[in-house]
């Protein structure tokens, strides 16, 4: 039907509105074949979509088949057959996009899949549409742990995720941008959330962990639960790599003490016995005992005194002398003798000396005096002033 014979059919009808480039029409399709799709317009007109145009961010107008009702955008109203010139990829577009906002907007959980990686995260396509999953929202699963954070192999372990398929939540959303990221964090958090109703604060869980990070390990638990057991919640001594008291693959007892947001945090230390407690029972200010030098920290040492309990030994306790570093004195695993300044059983905290084992050196005396002396001086004189100023008024 040509322009002519259409606008005669309009005078006849004129109800019907000539379709304006840009509009999106709604048509059924008469033939698809030879990269052509042919429409009819309500029986006004007749369009066509070829080429490029019939490709779609939507993936609805793939495999048509003649009597599918369809929606297009017209790009031209004639073209050099008399037809309206037709496209799926402005039509399409906008409904993907209308999807992905949709899909924001509810928090629903869809499958990204993976088609290439860089330093940063993951280049992903939801629907016929990509987007961009960044490292820091993969799940401990996925997450890269790389030894010293090397970035060229935190890249070749996202790369070995192309081809795969990650269920995620969209967390921004941007037609006009272009920009559309998803997070596989959250989605698990989301679904976490909904199956948590069976589990409280308080509840001891049995798992397994599933992962060991510098911060804590990862247990799974229950129907596909995951919590974080943090370093400070994993035993009562100090802890400096969780990887040197648990493993994957080991099987734990936890307590829930927090769940936020489909987040779970876990303990187990709490349903072991707090050896803090009898703590007075075993140690005493004044004891000398022997331990083994574990860390060492400008401010101090860590020492070992049995498997539960720990002490801080003050760079101030090692030496009678002035030191600028505990490794003048101590070193990391040899054991030495120290002596027990304090106790706080309730802060988890034991203070040990060395210098405290000798007798006060005369010079150290000496020194103290003079430094007490000093002060003195330094408070008599603003005093002395003021009142030889009173005096003088």
């Amino acid at each position: 039907m040509s322009t002519t014979d259409m606008q005669k059919l309009l005078d006849e009808h004129t109800d019907i509105a000539l379709p304006q480039v840009g509009d999106v029409v709604e048509g059924v399709v008469i033939s698809a074949a030879n990269n052509e799709v042919h429409i009819d317009i309500g029986g006004i007109a007749t369009g066509l979509v070829r080429g490029p145009e019939l490709v779609d961010e939507s993936g609805m107008f793939t495999n048509l088949k003649p009597g599918i009702t369809v929606h297009a955008t017209v790009v031209e109203q004639e073209n050099e057959m008399g037809e309206l010139e037709l496209s799926f990829r402005e039509a399409g577009h906008q409904k993907a996009w209308e999807e992905l906002d949709r899909i924001f907007r509810e928090q629903e959980i869809v499958g990204a899949h993976i088609l290439d990686a860089n330093k940063g995260g993951l280049l992903v396509r939801v629907g016929n549409v990509s987007g961009f999953l960044p490292v820091s929202q993969l799940t401990v699963e996925h997450y890269p742990r790389v030894e010293g954070a090397n970035k060229a192999k935190i890249l070749e372990r996202l790369k070995t995720y192309i081809g795969m398929e990650f269920q995620v939540r969209i967390i921004d959303v941007a037609e006009q941008e272009g920009k559309m990221i998803v997070s596989e964090k959250a989605a698990k958090e989301q679904e976490q959330s909904a199956r948590l109703s069976e589990f409280k604060v308080g509840d001891t869980i049995e798992g397994v962990v599933t992962g060991v990070v510098n911060f804590g390990a990862f247990v799974e638990f229950g129907d596909n639960l995951e919590g974080l057991v943090h370093i400070s919640e994993l035993a009562w001594q100090r802890i400096d790599n969780p990887k040197d008291i648990i493993k994957v693959g080991d099987a734990v007892k936890a307590q829930i003490i927090a769940i936020d947001d489909g987040r779970i945090s876990l303990s187990i230390r709490r349903l072991q016995h707090d050896p803090w407690k009898a703590v007075a029972e075993k140690y005493k200010v004044g004891d000398v005992v022997e331990g083994m030098v574990l860390k060492i920290n400008p401010f101090g040492a860590f020492v070992e005194l049995d498997n539960d309990i720990h002490g801080l030994a003050h760079i101030s306790e090692l030496s009678w002398k002035k030191i600028t570093s505990p490794e003048e004195v101590l070193k990391i695993g040899e054991k030495s003798k120290f002596k027990i300044v304090s106790i706080e059983p309730d802060n988890h905290r034991l203070g040990l000396s060395v210098k405290q084992l000798t007798a006060r050196p005369a010079s150290a005396k000496k020194k103290d005096e003079k430094e007490e002396g000093s002060t003195e001086e330094k408070t008599e004189t603003p005093v002395e002033e003021k009142v030889e100023e009173t005096k003088a008024e």
